[in-house]
């Protein structure tokens, strides 16, 4: 079964994104961004040249030729994706037909509007029987 990590109280959810793609790219993992939104693709697309000045995530869109060969691949849908690995929700709604990926991450700031959406999410995830851990940030990194 899949195995679900809630990460919650992020000051900045796509920067909270970026450093948990990082995190998984250094243990070797890869990851598929689901960011069904065009404007939040290319702002986390954007975020992760930047994220860290002396190391780079190696990422692409999904329709670029590198797909394939790139650990992180950031795309608007499930379907295609090529590997099964670690999938991130960049939207707002609950993910389906996810199961096939080993790790789902939900990322959840501190804004009362994305708070409120995820405890959707995670009601649905509980429903469906899936096990949740949960990770405040803000104690993890002393925000």
């Amino acid at each position: 079964m899949t195995e679900i990590k809630f990460y919650h109280n992020a000051p900045d959810r796509l920067r909270a994104a970026c450093a948990v793609t990082a995190k998984a790219v250094r243990q070797g993992r890869r990851i598929w961004v689901y960011a069904p939104e065009e404007a939040i693709a290319r702002r986390y697309n954007h975020m992760l040249w930047s994220y860290q000045p002396l190391s780079f995530v190696p990422h692409v869109m999904h329709a670029s030729p590198l797909a394939a060969r790139t650990p992180v691949v950031i795309a608007p849908s499930l379907n295609g994706a090529l590997h099964h690995d670690v999938v991130i929700n960049l939207s707002a709604e609950h993910l389906t037909d996810f199961e096939a990926f080993s790790l789902l991450v939900e990322i959840v700031s501190q804004e009362s509007s994305d708070r409120q959406v995820a405890r959707q999410r995670w009601a649905h995830y509980k429903e469906h029987g899936y096990s949740i851990e949960a990770y405040d940030l803000a104690k993890l990194t002393g925000a």
